[in-house]
């Protein structure tokens, strides 16, 4: 594992793992975003990944981002590094997991939702506190309509409520919640069953959705069908999916 000074850095068997370190609540600053940001732009170019998750030491997830840094000296600067974090996991070209334990808030919760998949330990907690000092989310506001629908986001934001992990789940914001002692099984579980695919095809896989975001149906259809037909099965690794299947094995994927 590598470290920089508030992210830990591990890689293995294609799944990269950011832990947040910044004691005791991981706020976010605009260093620790830079170093998020650095991460992400590396992974991105790794041919290998296969996915990312997004972890935290300490009590909290992350709690936000620096006060401080929303001074109107340092805001110009602190948006334009937040946003990249945003633009650099929407770009992913893997999925992404947040593997949340406790305290998710404000622009740390906007970090989590960015990802594809939350997983929730019963002690995390959510939430969008960002009114209460005179703000709004930006990224949630974005975001949150589409995992929750326009009228939760509206409360969402407006409230500044905090939200147990089951409501969260129940509103669809966390994909999966474990049991008080299984976090880490419930996490490794779901990275498991993505590790066992093909690179080049989980990239595909993930392509299909992203692509055809916001397309009628038509243009969809027809344009996910060409990625089905002119790149997918021009892969050697559907092939050899096709093939051990018929061999009744397991397949070798070559990631190409």
């Amino acid at each position: 594992m590598s470290h920089l000074k508030f992210i830990n850095h591990e890689i293995a068997d294609g799944v990269a793992t950011l832990t947040f370190n910044r004691p005791k609540h991981n706020v976010l600053n605009i260093e620790m975003m830079n170093e998020l940001n650095g991460q992400l732009e590396t992974l991105a170019n790794d041919g290998s990944l296969k996915c990312v998750v997004l972890a935290a030491e300490g009590p909290s997830w992350c709690a936000g981002v620096e006060v401080a840094d929303h001074r109107p000296e340092m805001v110009d600067e602190m948006i334009a590094t937040f946003n990249r974090i945003f633009e650099l996991t929407r770009r992913m070209p893997v999925p992404t997991i947040a593997a949340v334990h406790g305290a998710c808030l404000g622009g740390g919760m906007e970090v989590a939702i960015a990802c594809d998949i939350i997983v929730a330990s019963p002690k995390a907690v959510f939430g969008q506190p960002e009114i209460k000092l005179g703000f709004f989310p930006p990224y949630a506001a974005i975001r949150l309509p589409e995992l929750v629908g326009p009228a939760r986001a509206v409360e969402i934001c407006t409230t500044g409520r905090r939200y147990k992990a089951d409501d969260a789940h129940r509103m669809g914001l966390v994909a999966h919640l474990s049991g008080e002692d299984d976090f880490s099984d419930t996490v490794d579980g779901i990275v498991g069953e993505i590790k066992a695919c093909s690179p080049l095809i989980i990239r595909l896989n993930k392509r299909a959705v992203n692509a055809h975001l916001g397309l009628d149906f038509k243009k969809a259809l027809s344009g996910v069908s060409d990625l089905f037909l002119n790149t997918l099965m021009k892969t050697e690794d559907t092939l050899e999916g096709i093939k051990s299947f018929e061999e009744k094995r397991r397949p070798v994927w070559k990631n190409r």
